[in-house]
């Protein structure tokens, strides 16, 4: 069965297969695959995400597999990305709140900083790997600003991330480029609990608790460390807040949103720099209308997420029997919507494939929609618009200076290298 590509880590080491999904969006928009049902239409996907009584976040967790046992369910349910109202909510709220005004505007600031500097750095080469070299230092920067991480640790969310995103991708699977003598007292506790692969390099399920006992690790010291200690970052104001309840976070709860952000919040804005950047490569002159009128810029980021969309797919459980584009759904079905696809829905955007940073703003779904919609979303576009305007500012003309390496993942549409050059 041709649709079943889709499902294939193999199928996105040669690129996200839009033809397929245009073609599966226009005869089957819900269509069967293997153990799932694929939604591929706007429309669809957003009725999905807006409806959580319908489709469940926590029934199967939100990854298209299952969990492998039941502890297994149990513990991907204490996180908020597999939560449903209200849990989801009381802790979205609180969260909500500990990114202050004043919290944002620091970072703004620093975001603008970090990424001027990292260009900076560069610039003088001549050529670089921008995936490498300057994007994946960026969301690190930001990501332990959020929580107060000492920038000796930074590096560690690298790894993590790539051992959880990169699990059907042997190069990421074991990830281990940190070293002890390079961190704090807090992280070689942590170092010493990483586990080592197995025979034929086999690690264990990145998805479980006993998969990241350094992670977890370090996040529970850090919580801890937090609410002893708070600074002025954003996790420090979460682990102080007190609700209208009376109640706080938990250290258990900290830990799970260290994971999220750490893995989920550095991941997808990796991949969504080098591949907006891949999408201005691809279209020089739409490259040089942004460079010459700076004021695109918004709105070229806006087109960048919807081009590349780096999240391709989330998963939902239905919870009682339903219709989606007439197609019967069951309590217990698995149901999966392809961001990808919705993204160059030819219903909501006109001429779908062509990249065109004066595109008028439209709902792209690639931060969600509905209850889960990205809270991150805005932190992300503001790193997106720092970076690409220091590359305008002072690489000026960039062009590719080898073929790019993608992630082996049915999930994130990644680059693992994209080496550029300029003048």
């Amino acid at each position: 069965m041709p649709s079943a590509e889709i499902a294939d880590p193999d199928t996105y080491v040669r690129g996200v297969p839009h033809e397929l999904l245009a073609r599966l969006r226009r005869e089957t928009p819900v269509a069967r695959i293997g153990d799932f049902w694929a939604v591929f239409g706007h429309a669809d996907v957003r009725h999905v995400l807006r409806n959580p009584a319908v489709f469940s976040s926590r029934a199967g967790g939100t990854q298209i597999r299952d969990p492998a046992t039941a502890d297994d369910l149990r513990y991907v349910r204490r996180m908020m990305l597999n939560m449903d109202p209200p849990e989801h909510g009381r802790l979205r709220g609180l969260l909500t709140k500990a990114f202050t005004p004043r919290a944002i505007a620091r970072l703004t600031e620093r975001i603008e900083g970090w990424a001027a500097g990292l260009v900076e750095a560069v610039a003088d080469r001549g050529e670089c790997d921008f995936a490498k070299d300057v994007a994946a230092d960026l969301p690190l920067l930001t990501l332990a600003e959020v929580f107060g991480i000492p920038e000796r640790d930074r590096r560690l969310m690298f790894d993590w991330s790539n051992r959880v995103i990169g699990y059907q991708d042997a190069e990421y699977a074991a990830s281990a480029t940190v070293r002890a003598e390079d961190v704090t007292e807090l992280a070689k506790d942590a170092l010493a609990v990483r586990p080592a692969p197995g025979p034929g390099g086999t690690m264990p399920d990145p998805r479980t608790r006993d998969g990241m006992p350094d992670l977890y690790a370090y996040a529970h010291a850090l919580g801890e460390h937090k609410r002893a200690h708070p600074g002025d970052d954003v996790m420090s104001n979460l682990m102080r807040h007190v609700g209208d309840d009376g109640g706080r976070v938990s250290i258990e709860e900290f830990e799970n949103l260290f994971w999220l952000f750490s893995v989920a919040g550095n991941e997808t804005l990796r991949n969504g720099l080098p591949g907006g950047m891949a999408a201005l490569l691809a279209h020089p002159a739409q490259y040089r209308r942004l460079r010459e009128d700076r004021s695109l810029l918004p709105g070229a980021v806006e087109e960048m997420l919807r081009w590349w969309t780096p999240v391709m797919n989330f998963r939902r459980t239905a919870v009682r029997g339903t219709r989606l584009s007439d197609v019967d759904i069951n309590p217990g079905d698995k149901v999966v919507v392809w961001f990808s696809s919705a993204n160059r829905d030819e219903t909501v955007f006109p001429d779908p494939d062509t990249f065109d940073v004066t595109r008028a703003p439209g709902e792209h779904l690639t931060f969600g929609h509905g209850p889960h919609f990205c809270l991150g979303a805005n932190l992300a576009r503001v790193q997106m618009r720092a970076l690409f305007a220091a590359v305008l500012d002072r690489l000026g003309e960039v062009r590719l200076a080898g073929e790019p390496r993608r992630l082996r993942s049915t999930f994130q549409n990644g680059l693992k290298s994209l080496p550029i050059r300029w003048d």
